[in-house]
């Protein structure tokens, strides 16, 4: 069967959730099979009106359930086909337990996680509880700020995912609602080019390869668990990072945009900086610069790749700073923020003098706004002019009633 290709604009306005619709449509994914949620449903309602228009030669599966969703990925991807799929918050957290099933059978699935709170109480706002929940489930992640990251970084996801020395599952992050729903001008690739840069999908250990039998999802047991878990997080994510490198290398000579594993702005003599996720960074990029004209030396590290957590490149980004704030969307619930954890861990054992405070901010679609930032970067000089954390460890930005805090 023949598909149609589309004729794109350089430059195409659209929102998150169509970028990744097309950017699936541009990969010709063979299966997505998906239980609509809001605010991810369009992904997967665009990827079915593209099948039905004739511009895909895949097969669109609509399922009972999210968890079914996730097994009939399973299940494709295991047949040895190139397969995607979105949800959101409760939705992912009825997926969870498929997750793991991925991951440990070394399935290539691309996941776009539209990110949104996890009731109770009902939301269907964004924040980063479903992204933090599905942290420790042994997929690649990545984090879209925008419609533009949405749309190019689906493209590396299955670059990287179904290299072979991977074959790992990966997640595409991005806000809801603030990056899913908004649109922006997205440049684009050609149907060529962005086909071209995914390169043919290429089984590994597929199950209908008949001359070369396998067998998946097996029992392990104490015998062999812990070897397989061990190699997993030892040996396969140490090369996710040189892989994410060639294929971030490889897109800017496509496309010339370029993504890093941790992006830095304004870093090179920051004193204090802000640490965060998501569309956020570009507000913070945009107080640091007021900052800066106010005499405040402000910097802002973006985290681009979640899992692994590229550890080396964080130490290495916030060398010099001395008051750093580390920004958490998901509430904790009795601990620092995974941010934050992060961070510290990041600092530990080197010769960092900075201290590190936690901020928790925009639960359930709350604005972060330039008056939060603007207060949390002076926070953070006065910690820088008093030589020591003037503030609680860890705060809450922009909740109603009495100021809250923790630790």
């Amino acid at each position: 069967m023949a598909f149609d290709k589309m004729e794109l604009e350089d430059i195409e306005v659209w929102d998150g959730n169509f970028a990744a619709a097309q950017a699936l449509r541009q990969s010709q994914v063979d299966v997505v099979a998906a239980y609509p949620i809001t605010p991810s449903t369009p992904i997967v309602e665009g990827y079915a009106q593209f099948t039905a228009d004739g511009y895909v030669e895949g097969e669109f599966v609509m399922v009972e359930s999210e968890h079914a969703a996730m097994s009939a990925c399973i299940g494709a991807a295991a047949a040895g086909g190139r397969v995607a799929t979105a949800t959101s918050s409760q939705g992912f957290a009825l997926m969870v337990e498929t997750l793991y099933q991925a991951s440990g059978m070394r399935l290539p699935i691309v996941l776009n996680v539209v990110n949104r709170a996890l009731a109770a109480p009902l939301n269907v706002n964004g924040d980063h509880s479903d992204m933090y929940l599905g942290r420790d489930s042994g997929w690649i992640q990545l984090d879209a700020y925008c419609p533009q990251d949405a749309y190019d970084l689906n493209f590396i996801a299955f670059k990287v995912s179904e290299d072979h020395d991977v074959r790992l599952p990966c997640m595409v992050h991005q806000d809801g609602f603030m990056t899913s729903h908004t649109a922006q001008g997205v440049h684009t690739l050609t149907d060529d080019k962005a086909y071209g840069f995914v390169g043919d999908f290429k089984p590994m250990n597929d199950m209908l390869d008949f001359e070369h039998p396998v067998t998946h999802g097996v029992q392990a047991e104490e015998d062999w668990h812990f070897e397989h878990k061990a190699r997993q997080h030892n040996d396969l994510m140490t090369k996710v990072f040189p892989k994410i490198e060639a294929a971030f290398s490889e897109f800017e000579k496509l496309s010339g945009r370029k993504y890093n594993i941790v992006e830095k702005y304004d870093m090179d003599d920051a004193d204090v900086c802000v640490v965060c996720m998501g569309t956020s960074v570009e507000t913070a990029r945009e107080v640091a610069t007021e900052m800066r004209a106010q005499g405040i030396k402000a910097g802002v590290v973006g985290i681009r790749v979640i899992r692994p957590f590229p550890f080396f490149e964080v130490s290495e980004a916030l060398k010099g700073v001395k008051a750093i704030a580390a920004l958490d969307r998901s509430s904790p619930n009795g601990a620092p923020g995974m941010l934050f954890n992060e961070i510290a861990g990041s600092l530990f054992n080197t010769d960092t003098k900075a201290m590190l405070s936690g901020y928790v901010y925009g639960l359930g679609g709350r604005d972060l706004t330039k008056a939060h930032l603007v207060a949390l970067f002076k926070e953070l000089q006065a910690n820088v002019d008093a030589g020591k954390i003037t503030t609680p460890l860890q705060q809450f930005i922009g909740v109603r009633g009495p100021k809250l805090a923790y630790l």
